[in-house]
């Protein structure tokens, strides 16, 4: 898997909308159970918006995403990215996980210019395009450090240049900045948005933090405790350049969007919060 989070950039298309259309994901568990991650999901994500996924911890969001990537089929529904079926890994696709995904025994150079090589650019080349990517995502003097000579927004600079070095259309972020300490999740934060206005990819962007969400998205979109399906998709009408996401959650659009979803979330939560204590009950 993180090999391919690095290389599994197909060509890019021209975008197009993202369409979900009765999308239902079923697994087996280790003990042979059936379970059912997501049901009966309808979301339409317009060419080049960026779409933020909430809800309760476990409910499936990022199920939602490697569906959408294509590194996993639905089990009944369809998924379409810019009218065609996605069968197989969506081509232009980029994908950012919530863990780093770099090789620790390349330098960070090599970890950026992966991508462009594996698809046929000589190694010259491929450098010279990842170095100014690093100088783009402020990087530059670090090319030859390694991952574990670096901090955690460091790494994650290098991950979000590894992985727009491909100038993928379609972007999946599955918590990339969780793990991150409060203030450089701001920064990287306000560094993914500098970075999104250059090219505008589709963007599917799965977080816990509704803050974010709000401060980031063009839609964010509620989903139920699972099995989950879509409860609410809320437009976001902030206009854009938002500037920095410190000062956009005291507007008081801003305000009044994070109540309105906070509501609608905030049941599925407390859903959430009362099935794990029942389970728990139950075991005892």
């Amino acid at each position: 898997m993180e090999v391919e989070s690095l290389s599994m950039i197909s060509n890019p298309t021209s975008g197009g909308d993202i369409v979900l259309a009765g999308v239902t994901k079923r697994f087996v568990t280790p003990t042979g159970q059936a379970m059912t991650a997501i049901r009966d999901v309808n979301l339409k994500i317009g060419a080049g918006k960026f779409c933020a996924i909430v809800g309760p911890t476990g409910c499936g969001k990022s199920t939602t995403l490697t569906l959408t990537s294509g590194l996993d089929t639905p089990s009944a529904g369809t998924v379409h990215v810019g009218g065609r079926q996605v069968d197989g890994i969506t081509p232009g696709v980029g994908f950012v996980f919530q863990h780093d995904a770099l090789l620790p025994w390349k330098s960070v150079i090599a970890n950026v210019a992966l991508g462009p090589q594996l698809r046929g650019a000589t190694k010259t080349e491929a450098r010279e395009l990842a170095r100014d990517w690093l100088t783009t995502v402020g990087l530059s003097g670090f090319e030859d450090h390694y991952p574990h000579q670096l901090s955690g927004g460091m790494r994650k600079r290098v991950q979000l240049a590894a992985t727009l070095i491909n100038n993928p259309s379609l972007l999946m972020m599955d918590e990339p900045f969780s793990a991150l300490d409060v203030q450089t999740r701001a920064i990287m934060t306000n560094e993914l948005m500098r970075l999104w206005e250059q090219t505008r990819p589709s963007v599917m962007f799965v977080t816990h933090d509704l803050e974010e969400a709000i401060a980031i998205a063009d839609q964010v979109v509620v989903m139920t405790v699972g099995p989950a399906t879509v409860k609410d998709v809320f437009e976001i009408d902030l206009p854009r350049p938002r500037g920095q996401i410190q000062d956009i959650r005291f507007e008081a659009r801003f305000l009044e969007l994070y109540k309105m979803i906070w509501t609608s979330l905030r049941e599925e939560v407390e859903r959430s919060y009362a099935m794990a204590a029942s389970r728990k009950a139950g075991d005892k």
